[in-house]
This record gives C-alpha cells, sequence and structure tokens, in this order.
C-alpha cells in the first residue's frame, strides 16, 4: 500500500498559503429520478433510496460532455474569484472519463478559456480525484512555483454505466464543480492532506479499457466487467469506503494539529447515505456536520466533492475562520483527505468587478477565434503541401 501525506509548513517570512478564492459548478439539463428509472431498469423509487439515499440524478445528453460541464464550473469559479482565465498557471481535471484518452480534458478548457499561460492535464483517482488534485496544486502553489490554479472535478459517468446492472447504473450521475485556489501571505487555506492507495483492491472497482481485457495479469478483466463498463463489488467497497472516512481524517486532522472536535463542516465524497452517517458516528460527529446533496445528485465521482462545496457555499454553511475536511474514496483503490481553513476570501464578501467580468468574456470570444484560425490555417497548409508534392 502506497501512502503520502502533507501538514503545514512552518513558519517563516517567506511562507506561502493556498486559499480557495473561487468557486463553481455546472450540471446537465436533463434529469433522470429513480421512477424513470423504474422503467428500463428492475428497481423502484423506495428501494432505491432506502439503499443509497439518491432520488434523483442529471445526466448529460448528446451536446454535453465531460469538457463542456468542466467549462461552465471553471467560467463560474473564476467569475467568483474575479481573475482572469490568464492569471491562470495551471488547470488540473480529476475525472474518470475523460473527453478522448488524449489530448487531456484540461487542455481543452485551457482553450476554451484562453489561459494560454497555464500548463493543463488530467488526473485520474477516480472519486478521490478532485482532493489528490487540489493538494498538488496547493503544493505546488506552497513550493512557490506558481501564484493560481484552477482545479476542476467533471465526469460524465452516465456514458461508462451498464444500464442492465442494476447494483451500479442507479448510483451515478454527471456534473462538474471547479474551484480556485491562489497563494495569499494570509495563514489559512489548505492546512494539511493525506493521500493513500492500495492497489490489491483494484479488482473491486474498476472500468476496463485498452489493453485490460487481453492482458495476462489484468484484474479489472477476471471479474467479468464488460469493456468499457464499470463494475463495482458493491459490499467489499461500502467496508472499505466506511472504514477509510474516518482514519483519513483523524490523520488530516492530526497533520494540521487539530482535534477532530474542531471540524466545523465535512464535505465528503457522495457515494451512499448509509456510507456518510457510518462515518459520522465513527468519528463521534453529529451528522448534521456532513454536507450531503446525494438525494439530488447520486454520485458524480471526481465532481461530487467540489459540487457539494460549492452547495454548501451557497447554504451558508460555510463562514471565515471554519475548518473544512474533504474526503474521498474511490477506484485503485484509492482514498484522500484534506482539511482546509476557510478565510480568503470570505464567501458573503467575495465580489467581481465589471471590468474584469468583461474582460473574462472578451478573452473567452477571443479564445474561440484563435482556436478556429489555428485549425484553420493547419488545414489551409496540408492543402498547400499536398499541392506542392
Amino acid at each position: 500500500m502506497a501512502t503520502f501525506s502533507s501538514g503545514v509548513q512552518k513558519n517563516d517570512e517567506t511562507e506561502r498559503h493556498a486559499h480557495v478564492v473561487g468557486w463553481g459548478m455546472a450540471a446537465p439539463a436533463s434529469v433522470l429520478t429513480n421512477d424513470e428509472l423504474s422503467t428500463f431498469v428492475d428497481t423502484n423509487d423506495d428501494w432505491i433510496f432506502a439503499r443509497t439515499g439518491i432520488r434523483q440524478r442529471y445526466i448529460a445528453d448528446e451536446g454535453e460532455s465531460t469538457a463542456t460541464l468542466a467549462y461552465k464550473a471553471a467560467q463560474q469559479a473564476l467569475e467568483v474569484a474575479d481573475i482572469l482565465p490568464t492569471d491562470l498557471d495551471l488547470i488540473v481535471v480529476a475525472t474518470s472519463t475523460p473527453e478522448n484518452i488524449f489530448p487531456s480534458t484540461a487542455s481543452l478548457v485551457q482553450d476554451w478559456l484562453n489561459a494560454h499561460e497555464a500548463g493543463a492535464f488530467d488526473l485520474s483517482a477516480a472519486c478521490s480525484g478532485f482532493v489528490y488534485a487540489l493538494n498538488m496544486a496547493a503544493d505546488s502553489i506552497r513550493a512557490g512555483s506558481i501564484q493560481a490554479a484552477l482545479v476542476i472535478g467533471a465526469e460524465t459517468m452516465s456514458r461508462i454505466l451498464d444500464w442492465q446492472d442494476r447494483s451500479t447504473c442507479i448510483l451515478f450521475g454527471d456534473g462538474a464543480g471547479a474551484v480556485v485556489l491562489q497563494a495569499s501571505p494570509a495563514p489559512g487555506g489548505v492546512l494539511s492532506s493525506v493521500l493513500r492507495s492500495d492497489g490489491a483492491g483494484s479488482d473491486l472497482l474498476a472500468i476496463p479499457s485498452v489493453g485490460s481485457i487481453d492482458a495476462d495479469e489484468s484484474r479489472a478483466g477476471a471479474n467479468g466487467a464488460k469493456l468499457y463498463k464499470m463494475y463495482m463489488a458493491g459490499s467489499e467497497v461500502f467496508r472499505f469506503a466506511t472504514r477509510v472516512i474516518s482514519e483519513s481524517i483523524e490523520q488530516t486532522c492530526a497533520a494540521a494539529g487539530i482535534e477532530t472536535n474542531d471540524i466545523d463542516l465535512v464535505i465528503p465524497h457522495q457515494a451512499n447515505r448509509r456510507i456518510l452517517q457510518a462515518a459520522a458516528r465513527k468519528l463521534g460527529l453529529d451528522a448534521d456536520k456532513f454536507m450531503s446533496n446525494l438525494e439530488r445528485y447520486g454520485n458524480t465521482s471526481a465532481a461530487s466533492i467540489p459540487i457539494a462545496l460549492c452547495e454548501a457555499i451557497e447554504q451558508q454553511r460555510i463562514q471565515d475562520k471554519d475548518h473544512i475536511a474533504l474526503v474521498g474514496f474511490g477506484g485503485g483503490l484509492t482514498w484522500a483527505a484534506m482539511l482546509i481553513r476557510w478565510g480568503v476570501p470570505q464567501p458573503s464578501a467575495q465580489q467581481g468587478s465589471m471590468l474584469n467580468r468583461q474582460r473574462r468574456h472578451v478573452q473567452y470570444r477571443i479564445a474561440r477565434w484563435r482556436s478556429r484560425s489555428r485549425r484553420w490555417r493547419r488545414r489551409v497548409n496540408r492543402k498547400v503541401r499536398e499541392i506542392r508534392d
């Protein structure tokens, strides 16, 4: 089992802190309720809700994708942060359902935003991916290599589900959430994080892809999973999740030097209501300290934590100086927890300037023009070379 953790830096004159200064989310237009799902799957609303806590989920239509949802969430986050796309140094998209094997979904978002000063890549850590990505961006800020990062969790899980598998297709939905991290000398922001993995459980939750079915040692193919379709051993994953949520939150609190009772709000991966209830009991925390929007969104994998964060802010459940715990778990097996002290900016005080808003919209239009013109020039150049040859 591989492990990694990072904690609070020692104070010095050059100390930099990574603060969440912007946030945004996007959901597809179409909703699939449990009653609608029961018209083509052998299930019903009472059965699903009693076992999962889910009533509905959002499903991407033909005109929506992981990248388009990520882009919309990113635009909202930039509006709240009131910074320009050109101010970004890094864009990371955590996803299990990327637009392509390559180029990365993050590269598409970078192009559409006109964030031409930013590096961009996708990160694959399943439902833990957003916390993994946030940790990487925060460490880069604290190390002094970047000033601002856009971190996105985006998924179109509906496109990798086996809609004949009642154990999985009832659980998942589509969506995206994003945050902007920015360097600041003000204490707080990301305080500590714990990243964990256990590849011995790779056969419990998987999506077999290119080469995995035919590989001699493929664990994903050994359990009979279909190519490009999700497989999950539900009971084993349930036991794993209830254990690692409490353990990883306790570890990240210890790394930050606070008690679990000091946590003001836990924003967990939205997988199953019973998992969240069990984790609250193990930690000795009131269930009301666990943010949950599972009923309306289902499990959106790497997008679930940032979407829940956005809704917690909207509901004014996060205040200045609050300690916020993020925790995710999923395929890999992977799990991760992070502790954030909120404070820059205060959620109620952030206002975007009209001038910057106009400049952002101009940059988005420029991005579309630049991308189209570059493709046009490449096509013309290819034709010219063909004629010359």
